[in-house]
């Protein structure tokens, strides 16, 4: 298993919607990334900024990106876009962060 940590950010204003939009997240979208290996998925949100930070553990990178492919995926990303920093293809503004410590 591959753990993911990303770092992403909400819109002003904007934190009880993204947590609204997520509560819950839409049954096809929890469909798809269970079947692209995704388990034990996160979002934290920091009010003060609008930071957010992703936790996901993976089976594969490829698998991951796959899913940025999937109908849903992208019906998602509009779906968010109002709330949240969003590139020209409506995909969350996200950075990956590298793992420097983990403790089981």
């Amino acid at each position: 298993m591959i753990r993911k940590a990303f770092r992403m950010s909400v819109h002003a204003g904007m934190h009880t919607e993204y947590e609204r939009r997520h509560n819950p997240i839409w049954q096809e979208l929890a469909d798809a990334l269970t079947a692209h290996g995704v388990r034990n998925y996160s979002i934290f949100l920091d009010p003060a900024d609008g930071s957010l930070f992703g936790y996901a553990e993976i089976e594969d990178e490829t698998r991951w990106a796959a899913i940025a492919q999937t109908d849903v995926c992208k019906r998602w990303w509009k779906h968010m876009r109002e709330v949240m920093p969003a590139r020209p293809d409506d995909s969350p503004m996200s950075v990956n962060l590298r793992e420097v410590f983990h403790l089981d």
